[in-house]
């Protein structure tokens, strides 16, 4: 049976991946929801100002650059996990605490367009990684924060993670 882009399976990853898998659209073509996910949130973030991009929903959480500048981060990381794996790179892959990634990254010094501009230009790269997979590939998987996880399972965490962020900033921010 060709499973190319259907969602993984419960044994794919550990259970918490599931609940960012669950947040992406039914579809046969990851690559495309990747793209699509990119325009929504450019459109949602079109009309923030500079200023209005600066703070949080309340006080002591991120900021919308910061929210921005850690899907970037996010991604690259799942990118570089994914990419291994699929290349049968057996090496347990350390884990991420997003807050210091966060504190250390001063995308909060950044303009909101300039960190739109860098997350589209990893989005077009995570999405020629993912396009480059084939079925075999994304069946490989590989060990990352203590847990196994599926090439495919990290493509769909990765863009689930993107819209899980993306709905946080239309609920509470905007």
């Amino acid at each position: 049976m060709h499973r190319m882009w259907n969602k993984p399976q419960p044994d794919e990853c550990a259970g918490y991946y599931h609940g960012y898998i669950r947040q992406v659209p039914d579809g046969d073509d990851l690559p495309r929801a990747a793209l699509q996910e990119m325009q929504t949130l450019r459109s949602l973030l079109t009309g923030v100002s500079e200023e209005a991009s600066a703070g949080g929903y309340a006080p002591g959480k991120w900021s919308i650059r910061e929210v921005v500048g850690h899907v970037a981060d996010v991604e690259r990381i799942m990118s570089v996990r994914a990419l291994r794996f699929a290349r049968g790179d057996q090496t347990p892959l350390p884990g991420m605490e997003q807050d210091p990634y966060v504190a250390a990254s001063r995308h909060g010094a950044r303009s909101l367009g300039s960190l739109l501009d860098e997350l589209e230009t990893i989005r077009h790269a995570t999405v020629s990684l993912m396009r480059s997979f084939d079925e075999p590939a994304l069946d490989r998987g590989g060990e990352a924060s203590g847990a196994r996880a599926t090439v495919r399972a990290i493509c769909y965490l990765t863009v689930g993670h993107a819209i899980h962020h993306r709905r946080v900033l239309e609920e509470r921010y905007l």
